[in-house]
């Protein structure tokens, strides 16, 4: 899949974004949820990536600002990797690993220092992500510990963060 290109999502794009995501998880929930952050304050559009192929949309992944808060109260911000998609016969390609891969270095080159992510404990430690915990970092839902997951774009960047993430209200909705 040489031919895929990665770019910055467009307005023109959300329709067939909405059809991939509802594709890819077989339901509208993640769909609708792509569309809630849209509107929200914690929506970067850099970090809204789509992957074509031949001029079509294929793949989808977004980063949203979070942050981290701990049992003192103190908060650290911090970009949750939700959703990422492909369409059911692009899956097991490579597309998913690229759209990471670029989302990782636009955060980073964005001067974002971390992510969090709820995702399958056998793909996204490709990418560098540990177990949260490590940083005594945990999800507000209940999840088992190997699914919260979180990388450090910036060395020790994680070092004295601890908490609970905090998701955007939009994340309720799924």
């Amino acid at each position: 899949m040489r031919n895929i290109e990665i770019r910055q999502e467009k307005t023109s794009d959300y329709t067939q974004v909405f059809s991939l995501n509802r594709n890819a998880f077989g339901q509208d929930n993640e769909a609708k949820l792509v569309d809630a952050l849209r509107s929200s304050g914690n929506f970067i559009p850099e970090l809204s990536l789509v992957a074509l192929l031949n001029g079509e949309i294929v793949g989808h992944i977004l980063f949203t600002k979070i942050v981290i808060r701990s049992d003192t109260g103190n908060t650290y911000e911090s970009l949750s990797l939700a959703p990422m998609a492909v369409y059911r016969s692009f899956q097991k390609k490579g597309i998913g690993s690229r759209l990471v891969k670029a989302g990782l270095r636009k955060a980073t080159e964005l001067g974002y220092t971390s992510v969090i992510v709820l995702g399958h404990e056998n793909y996204y430690p490709r990418f560098g992500f540990k177990p949260a915990s490590r940083w005594d970092i945990k999800a507000p839902y209940d999840v088992p510990d190997n699914v919260c997951m979180a990388l450090e774009l910036v060395r020790n960047s994680l070092d004295g963060v601890n908490g609970t993430v905090e998701y955007p209200d939009e994340f309720e909705s799924v």
